[in-house]
This record gives structure tokens, C-alpha cells and sequence, in this order.
């Protein structure tokens, strides 16, 4: 199984649990509509990686910048930086065909996290930055979700459980789009404005 890194501790997560459309901006800037429950989707432990490696067979990807958290009895306990990679191009076809997303979103690869560190304060005071090139590309905070993590995994568990070491993955702010091989990512999480987490990724 691939694994996360908490505290230099190995983590092997079953799941990574997704929550979509959960910022404003974002859902303007892909012209969906703002939905009336959550949406949900998972990501597989084959689809976790600490490499940001361009998916094979393809011409075009997007990435997703978002706060990721560890879950532990059910409760958060540790927060990364965390880039959900999506074929664009491929989800489009099949959300106008009503058909299911992993083609598109669980792809080898496709859940990529810094590592984690143990998290006690308040998450509300939590942010995300996202540098591309140097170039900020996408930054955002909790303040800004329509559902906060808390209210997130409560509805997640009206359906589903948590396993110890599972993630959640809590949306992305506005600012999406494409790489290419040979792009420099630095992702940060912030609290009370300061960095907490920072990691860059080449892409390979």
C-alpha cells in the first residue's frame, strides 16, 4: 500500500475521502452550479503519492490545491498540503454523460500530499497557498468553504466510516488549471498567517 508521512511516522491510509464544489469562486470559474448537499467523491490508496508525477497517456491535467487533513477516531489530527489531480477533458465527458468521475480523479497518482503534521489548534484559522513557477496560482482559507471540515465529516458519516489514517480532502479555491512536466509547485498551510507546512514538487 502507498503511505503518508506524519511526523516522520509512515501512515498507510485505506481512503481518501473528497469533498467537491466547496468554494464559491472555484464553482464559478468551472460554471457549475453550487450544489444542494455535499458531493462526495474517493480517492483509492493506489491514487496517494508524495511525487507529483504527470499521468501517463495524457496531454493535459489540472491541479487542485487543497487543505488535507488526517483522521484519527474520527476527528482531525493532522493537516497537510494536499493537490487533487484531475483529467478535466475526461471528467467534463462523463459528467454530461451522468456517469461516475474515477476515470477522471483516481487515476495512479492523483491524490498528492505533503507530509503531515500532528494539528490541535482551531482549523478555522487554517490556509492554503499554492505557487507555481514562482507564480501564485491559487489561495484560499477555511472561512471561504460553504461546508467547514467538521460539518464535512459529519455528513461523510452518514454514509461512510473513517479508518484510523484515512484523509479528507476539503476543496480548492478558485485558480485551477494546467501543468506540464518540468513545473515547480510549492504548496503552503498556513495558521494565523504563518507557514506551518511547505513543500515543493517538481513535476516528473
Amino acid at each position: 500500500m502507498n503511505k503518508i508521512l506524519l511526523d516522520d511516522n509512515e501512515i498507510f491510509s485505506s481512503k481518501v475521502v473528497c469533498i467537491g464544489r466547496n468554494y464559491i469562486e472555484h464553482i464559478k470559474e468551472l460554471k457549475n452550479e453550487i450544489p444542494e448537499e455535499m458531493v462526495f467523491f474517493i480517492k483509492p490508496n493506489s491514487s496517494i503519492s508524495n511525487k507529483l508525477i504527470f499521468p501517463k497517456n495524457q496531454n493535459s491535467c489540472h491541479y487542485e490545491a487543497e487543505i488535507s487533513f488526517l483522521i484519527k477516531d474520527n476527528k482531525i489530527s493532522a493537516v497537510a498540503f494536499g493537490l487533487d489531480l484531475t483529467l478535466r477533458k475526461i471528467q467534463n465527458k462523463l459528467k454530461q454523460k451522468g456517469l461516475p468521475w474515477e476515470r477522471a480523479k483516481a487515476f495512479d497518482g492523483a491524490a498528492v500530499f505533503s507530509k503531515f503534521i500532528s494539528f490541535k489548534d482551531d482549523i478555522s484559522k487554517l490556509g492554503i497557498e499554492l505557487f507555481i513557477n514562482g507564480e501564485l496560482k491559487q489561495k484560499g482559507d477555511i472561512s471561504m468553504m460553504i461546508n467547514k471540515p467538521l460539518q464535512i465529516i459529519k455528513e461523510a458519516n452518514t454514509f461512510l466510516s473513517f479508518e484510523d489514517g484515512d484523509i479528507l480532502m476539503s476543496g480548492t479555491p478558485s485558480g485551477v488549471g494546467e501543468f506540464k512536466k518540468g513545473d515547480i509547485f510549492v504548496g503552503k498551510i498556513l495558521f494565523e498567517n504563518k507557514i506551518i507546512v511547505e513543500e515543493e514538487f517538481f513535476v516528473s
